[in-house]
């Protein structure tokens, strides 16, 4: 690839590792606008708890995809990938640089792998999700890994909404889940995936930062404001890192005890979470790994894409 021809880049890879400013001085110099794909960060509002880059630091390049769900809103992988699609295609015909860039990894797969959404049935869902209430994820995990064991091992049994909809599909379909889940390919757009990553004693260090400053930044303030517009309603936003523990928080008193242990139990959270995505992402043999904690990852990167 040469700078002159734009093609989708992908910027992906554990949370904390670098992610925006890498994509941020690639559409600096690549002529590039930038495409979220971090599944909190649509939603208006969560900002701090998601590292959302300020305007004013987004040195005058296009952000895609963020601020544009209520809390109270339901995020969807399918409206997404329509959604991200349709700009990726809009900026390759006017001749600029997308550059796709997020730590939810069904999302950058919905946009350039030949990914399907099933349809979905009320009656169904609702008859799944009262089980899940009253039995427990584990129980519908194990029925999941009956019916259809690859599903089940790349599902964690904690995930009661993904295991849910995994026996959802099964049922409306007659097909495994794992025939709708992703198998890389050729990307789609010709798209250059990027991973970037850092030694994980060190990123869990700068997890610890993250949040700690996401607290003395205000994270608590922020999470009360948009409880007041319906944050607990909301199926997805409510289940946010960060969030869920600061509304425990809440619930318990709000006081200083209470959120010690959420901003605690946040970065424990986001730590497991960060070997997840890392398991997530290095399966996909197409990506070009860059170790960020080595020097600054924009030259390689551009090495590269030359």
């Amino acid at each position: 690839m040469t700078t002159s021809r734009p093609r989708l880049l992908v910027v992906a890879g554990p949370t904390a590792t670098g992610k925006s400013d890498l994509a941020l001085g690639l559409a600096t110099a690549l002529d590039g606008e930038v495409i979220n794909a971090d599944a909190m960060q649509l939603y208006r509002g969560m900002d701090i708890g998601t590292a959302k880059l300020p305007v004013t630091e987004r040195a005058g390049v296009p952000h895609h995809l963020l601020d544009v769900l209520d809390v109270t809103e339901t995020a969807s992988v399918a409206a997404y990938q329509r959604r991200a699609r349709a700009i990726v295609e809009t900026l390759l015909a006017a001749g600029r640089t997308p550059i796709l860039v997020g730590g939810s990894g069904l999302y950058v797969s919905s946009v350039i792998d030949d990914l399907e959404f099933p349809g979905t049935d009320p009656a169904i869902r609702g008859r799944l999700e009262t089980e899940l209430a009253t039995a427990g994820s584990s129980v519908l995990h194990e029925r999941l890994a009956a019916l259809d064991p690859a599903a089940a091992s790349s599902i964690l049994p904690s995930n009661g909404r993904r295991v849910v909809r995994a026996l959802e599909v099964i049922e409306l379909t007659g097909r495994p889940f794992s025939a709708s889940m992703p198998v890389p390919g050729p990307a789609r757009y010709g798209a250059v995936l990027v991973g970037l990553d850092r030694d994980p004693a060190a990123l869990d260090e700068r997890v610890n930062r993250r949040v700690d400053h996401m607290f003395a930044a205000g994270l608590v303030d922020e999470v009360r404001a948009l409880d007041a517009v319906g944050l607990r309603e909301g199926r997805t936003a409510a289940r946010a890192l960060g969030y869920q523990q600061v509304l425990a928080a809440l619930d318990a008193g709000g006081g200083r005890e209470a959120l010690s242990r959420a901003a605690e139990d946040t970065a424990r959270a986001t730590r497991r979470f960060v070997r997840r995505q890392r398991s997530w992402f290095r399966r996909d043999r197409r990506t070009h790994w860059v170790d960020a904690g080595r020097s600054d990852p924009l030259p390689e990167v551009l090495a590269l894409l030359r």
